[in-house]
């Protein structure tokens, strides 16, 4: 007896569809699904209130020497990252005192200082970007 392909698709089509029955995928409820958070949500802390004086010395443009990037901050802490005219990263900049600062993620703050944030150093002419070890110094106004 001669199989046709186009009833060997079927056959093969219908086999898939029982195994991710059996398996429990492909079905279900879907609102019920929805209502439940993902296992890997993050949640993160509101922002802080940041006030000018706590992120002074960090105000201003912040140029990387051999890389085409630079970090703009603001006296209300927000900022930006900038490379080619292409922003990486913006958000707020959160003191964590002695010249180091974390960045919000997603509009919220980690409450860990990471390799997300940087560094004050020299005097306030060169931060240090932990996510990356490069240095860049102070633009001047």
């Amino acid at each position: 007896m001669r199989v046709r392909p186009r009833s060997t698709a079927s056959l093969a089509c219908a086999f898939i569809a029982a195994a991710l029955l059996l398996t429990g995928c492909g079905g279900g409820d879907k609102k019920e699904s929805a209502d439940k958070p993902a296992a890997d949500t993050t949640k993160l802390a509101p922002l802080p209130k940041v006030a000018p004086d706590q992120v002074k010395p960090l105000v201003g443009r912040w140029v990387a020497q051999q890389a085409q990037d630079y970090f703009q901050f603001k006296p209300d802490g927000t900022g930006v990252w900038i490379k080619q005219s292409r922003t990486l990263w913006s958000g707020t900049a959160i003191p964590e005192g002695k010249g180091k600062f974390r960045f919000s993620w997603e509009g919220g703050d980690p409450q860990t200082s990471s390799y997300w944030g940087v560094e004050i150093a020299d005097g306030g002419a060169k931060l240090t970007f932990a996510g990356t070890n490069q240095t860049y110094t102070k633009a001047k106004a």
